[in-house]
């Protein structure tokens, strides 16, 4: 992929398309909105891929800003958003009009083509993180002959509701119950990951559920990223670990919880309501706006009784759609 930048549109020269590759894939022009953990560079590059890091930047060139970005990694005429990560995408600040969205992306697309790229893979981030931008994106995509291969049930908590109102009665009831039997949510040390990795390998088995990231991985984002990433647990009253859960920071508005984990001996008190209330708790005194569940998505399927609890919890519906083109579809249809 060559690096260049260039003009959208020969009438206007306020927004550019500009092209960059790692190491030096930092926007030149600073961002009008924090990028989503992600799809920074800083996180592609802790997880090395087998081909190029490529990342499309919009920047309005009239507000000194960079106001879109769409990082892939290009590998064997095949590029991938996202990788090693849950998901990937273009991100656009609400500023930019549509008719620029839809240049951009054309404009990024068509580069791919250009240089030999015959099959895109786009994990997309869900449409509750930025609904209007979302709604701008799918009908390019389609334009584009990009195809919806993958639509998955994501549940979000909106942080400015009441976590207790939100809840299923029965999960009102084991809430209280946990309450009193002296059950408390705390934010661990990351000094404690390597036991709690150990807790939550333990208890995804039990429940047949698939083996969590790897330690080593989940350790090195914790060093490159001290201020994204958190440890929450549920202690009972002797201290001993009821639940546990990785909470990542994406970006200024959304928290996404990862790997809830409480262990079989707990199933009548569900722990991990206690534990999602703490999340819910830190979340909205730190003025987030949403918290993310995640999608119950495994290689067998969905998982019913996993994305039931979310609803118990209150979590509000909402697709993350997986998108893929090849080259040739456009005649083909």
């Amino acid at each position: 992929m060559l690096l260049f930048s260039a003009s959208l549109s020969p009438l206007d020269d306020r927004y550019w398309l500009r092209c960059a590759v790692l190491p030096t894939s930092e926007p030149t022009l600073p961002l009008a909105y924090e990028p989503y953990l992600y799809l920074r560079p800083a996180y592609l590059a802790l997880h090395p891929a087998p081909g190029e890091v490529v990342f499309f930047y919009l920047e309005d060139h009239q507000q000194g800003q960079t106001v879109g970005h769409w990082p892939l990694v290009i590998a064997a005429q095949h590029a991938h958003s996202s990788w090693q990560a849950p998901f990937g995408g273009v991100q656009i600040a609400p500023s930019v009009p549509a008719t620029t969205v839809r240049a951009f992306v054309t404009a990024a697309h068509q580069a791919l083509a250009a240089a030999g790229v015959g099959e895109v893979h786009l994990r997309a981030y869900p449409t509750s993180y930025d609904e209007a931008a979302s709604a701008l994106l799918l009908p390019v995509f389609e334009e584009l002959s990009y195809r919806t291969t993958l639509t998955e049930t994501n549940y979000t908590l909106p942080l400015a509701h009441s976590f207790e109102d939100g809840l299923h009665p029965s999960a009102r009831r084991r809430l209280r119950k946990c309450h009193q039997h002296g059950l408390r949510v705390e934010q661990e040390t990351p000094l404690f990951l390597p036991l709690a990795y150990e807790f939550m390998q333990q208890c995804r088995q039990e429940k047949g559920l698939p083996p969590v990231w790897p330690l080593e991985q989940l350790q090195a984002q914790f060093r490159a990223f001290p201020n994204d990433q958190f440890l929450f647990s549920v202690r009972d009253a002797t201290g001993t670990w009821a639940a546990l859960t990785v909470l990542i920071r994406l970006n200024d508005e959304v928290l996404y919880c990862i790997h809830p984990a409480s262990s079989l001996q707990w199933n009548t008190f569900s722990p991990v309501i206690l534990l999602m209330q703490g999340l819910h708790a830190f979340g909205q005194a730190s003025g987030y706006r949403l918290l993310d569940l995640g999608t119950a998505t495994f290689p067998t399927g969905p998982s019913e009784s996993l994305l039931t609890f979310r609803r118990h919890l209150g979590g509000v519906s909402g697709p993350r759609l997986t998108l893929e083109w090849q080259s040739g579809e456009q005649v083909r249809r």
